[in-house]
């Protein structure tokens, strides 16, 4: 994605809502990922309250996160002008700076009309809404079809200069709906527009893109806070693209990651977790088949980066008593150095002996065999370790636990 051309570069938000005081840098793509009620949504309506003149004053339910003063949001914008607004919750407010045509789409009207009111006239704008299917629709997939069918026809003519807000982009759609829609919004930022989106689906975000992704959190001392996590060096980006797809992009949405190496220890664990009297999806455990043990130190960097517990767990390749290769005593003392040795979990030989299973074919069909009929007391121990720390990981809730 391009450099941002137009749109908001930087945003401050202080004392709205949740968002006691905020500050973020979205670019033409920005995904904000985090879990329900840390304050998404307060966000993306900060800044359309910012940006679309006319709107009502923000009210004093506004202002509850700072009774004791005033609430002002403000945004430096891609040519360095400044944008402001604000507002003391009793019905006065002030706000300055140039127009910036904007549309917002929030979630408690994507079943009906789709666009938050009231809108402000403007040139862009309305361009935009000539294409949009407003009024009740039969059914709620109705208006989520007029999106994606408005977003091909802005993208066909290279509309530009307007900030669009969405939350959660995925309502309403199937998986290969969501998939192009979010190639219909980089198609639609890439034209010269700005997008911002609330999701909790894999498929709108990219593991490889991480500077196209805004975490959001709340603690108990400080509201809403947004972080950006740091970007993966160039050839780590490339690898991350041509290795992560929306199932493991499920790991941003997670309370904690368990890395493993391959396809049969992604299907074997969750009959570990269910033998052991644990649902690994009620926990928000995510198993991310790695594609391999060399690609486990990217996968711990990406969970670093979006602040996401992991526990690795991967094949020592040499038997109890025997020293590995060298070229796997380096590989496995990286993964311990990045994970932690607390984290991370050697298996020797391998998973094959480890779990039970004779010879290397047709892995995964025996490791579904045994394991889908597997009884607490028959679990390896060290499946046993690993699943424990993952889970204690997960139920702490923060990635230095």
């Amino acid at each position: 994605m391009s450099a941002l051309r137009f749109g908001v570069r930087e945003v401050s938000i202080q004392g709205f809502r949740s968002a006691v005081s905020v500050r973020f840098a979205p670019g033409p793509v920005c995904a904000l990922v985090g879990g329900p009620s840390v304050g998404k949504s307060n966000v993306l309506a900060a800044v359309w309250m910012l940006l679309q003149r006319g709107l009502p004053a923000p009210t004093v339910g506004d202002l509850a996160a700072a009774p004791h003063g005033p609430a002002r949001i403000s945004a430096t914008l891609s040519d360095g002008d400044e944008v402001w607004l604000e507002a003391d919750g009793v019905g006065s407010a002030s706000e300055g700076g140039p127009s910036v045509p904007v549309l917002y789409l929030p979630a408690s009207l994507r079943s009906s009309r789709l666009v938050g009111e009231p809108l402000a006239p403007s040139a862009a704008t309305e361009r935009a809404l000539a294409h949009l299917a407003l009024g009740q629709s039969p059914s709620s997939a109705a208006p989520a079809a007029a999106l994606v069918a408005w977003l091909e026809r802005l993208c066909s003519e290279t509309q530009g200069g307007l900030v669009l807000l969405i939350e959660e982009p995925e309502l309403f759609l199937r998986p290969q709906a969501q998939r192009y829609l979010y190639r219909l919004l980089r198609r639609f930022a890439g034209n010269g527009n700005q997008v911002l989106y609330s999701t909790h689906e894999p498929a709108f975000l990219n593991v490889g893109r991480l500077g196209e992704i805004a975490l959001v959190e709340h603690r108990p001392d400080a509201g809403t806070v947004v972080i950006h996590p740091e970007a993966l060096p160039a050839e780590e980006s490339f690898r991350a693209v041509s290795e992560l797809d929306a199932e493991r992009a499920e790991l941003f949405l997670a309370r904690a990651a368990l890395l493993v190496e391959g396809r049969t220890e992604k299907l074997t664990l969750p009959f570990v977790f269910r033998a052991l009297g644990h649902d690994v999806d009620r926990e928000g455990v995510t198993i991310v088949d790695c594609g391999g043990k060399p690609n486990i130190p990217l996968f711990i960097r990406i969970c670093e980066a979006a602040r996401v517990p992991c526990v690795a767990i991967h094949d020592r390749d040499a038997p109890r008593g025997r020293e590995p290769a060298r070229s796997e005593r380096i590989l496995n003392a990286q993964i311990a150095e990045l994970a932690g040795r607390s984290r991370t979990f050697e298996l020797a030989p391998d998973f094959e002996a480890v779990a039970g299973l004779r010879g290397h074919r047709h892995k995964p069909a025996h490791a579904f065999e045994r394991f889908s009929r597997i009884a607490r007391r028959d679990v390896p121990r060290e499946l046993t370790a690993a699943v424990g720390k993952t889970l204690a990981l997960a139920r702490a809730g923060s990635p230095s636990s």
